[in-house]
């Protein structure tokens, strides 16, 4: 397992907080990982150069030291969609410098988790979005689906988009982002019958970013390798 894409249902899903806890869980197994956020939009001046807090948590997290560019190529003051802060900022998105400095990491780690931005057909340009992303690297894909009123909906979407990609959706976490989710045993059971990929983890609802001991990725549910390796008989 070289790599990992890390998709979610929607923005404000828990991505970054649940690739943080994938990155600490292989970290505990004693491999040499790191994050990456290929673009990121919302972003603030330190040291006079932009930062985004999602970036920043992925490279605080990661055992292996690597310059921030490398971790976020993109990054954008605005939080607002990626390819029109690119289009405002006059900074077009390229999958070639997103390629470069992914294997610049990989080179250096175990395994690359990579964190898409807002959900996984969000445009990065004119022509591609950040499915492209996980094409261009072959990845297997986890989602995050946000557990309140509107998953069912946004989380079989995207498992059937990921997969018309060939590419393999390895797993799925239920990520609890409110209190106390109506028919949250009802739903849970309505996604494992639609999605065709296991559960591997669930996240309770907790209410800051702060790393819990209740989370618990199954990575013995994962498989690393995509419906393209599939394809290609690898």
């Amino acid at each position: 397992m070289k790599s990992l894409f890390v998709t979610g249902t929607d923005t404000g899903v828990g991505k970054t907080w649940i690739t943080c806890n994938l990155m600490r869980q292989l970290i505990e197994q004693g491999l040499r990982v790191v994050g990456m956020k290929p673009v990121a939009s919302g972003a603030v001046q330190h040291e006079g150069q932009l930062r985004n807090e999602d970036a920043l948590q992925l490279l605080a997290t990661a055992n292996v030291e690597v310059p921030y560019e490398w971790v976020n190529p993109y990054c954008f003051a605005p939080a607002i969609a990626p390819h029109i802060a690119a289009q405002q900022a006059g900074m077009p998105i390229s999958l070639d410098v997103i390629k470069s400095a992914y294997q610049r990491l990989a080179a250096l780690a175990d395994v690359v988790v990579v964190e898409g931005v807002g959900g996984w057909a969000v445009p990065i340009n004119t022509t591609k979005t950040m499915a492209d992303i996980a094409v261009m690297l072959n990845m297997p894909v986890i989602m995050v689906v946000g557990m309140r009123l509107g998953c069912l909906n946004h989380a079989i979407l995207t498992a059937q988009s990921i997969r018309s990609y060939a590419l393999t959706l390895s797993a799925w976490v239920a990520n609890s982002t409110e209190p106390a989710m109506p028919a949250w045993q009802e739903n849970i059971a309505a996604l494992k019958s639609f999605i065709p990929a296991p559960l591997a983890a669930i996240m309770p609802y907790v209410s800051n970013n702060t790393k819990t001991s209740d989370f618990h990725f199954d990575f013995t549910l994962l498989s690393s390798r995509t419906d393209n390796d599939l394809l290609l008989g690898k």
